[in-house]
């Protein structure tokens, strides 16, 4: 038998001090998304958001090595584009 599980893009399991627990991490609380945070609010994959920040649609920043959006910044983009999007 496969077990149904509930999936709720806006909740996100994260990893604490080595301790596995699951922090309930609303996007309406966040500022800054990670790539794997920006893919799952645009519902996206991770390559598709790569392939976007090569084409320039959408900017990100760099820090420590990893890529941050700006999630006031993706809510203009989505509000602002046309038919289909991007």
């Amino acid at each position: 038998m496969i077990k149904k599980i509930d999936f709720n893009p806006t909740l996100l399991k994260y990893n604490q001090g080595g301790v596995k627990s699951t922090t309930p991490m609303l996007f309406d609380n966040l500022n800054w998304l990670t790539t794997k945070e920006t893919a799952v609010y645009l519902r996206k994959s991770v390559n598709a958001i790569h392939t976007l920040v090569s084409r320039k649609y959408l900017r990100p920043r760099k820090f420590a090595n990893r890529l941050y959006f700006k999630k006031e910044e993706l809510d203009e983009m989505l509000d602002s584009s046309l038919k289909g999007g991007f």
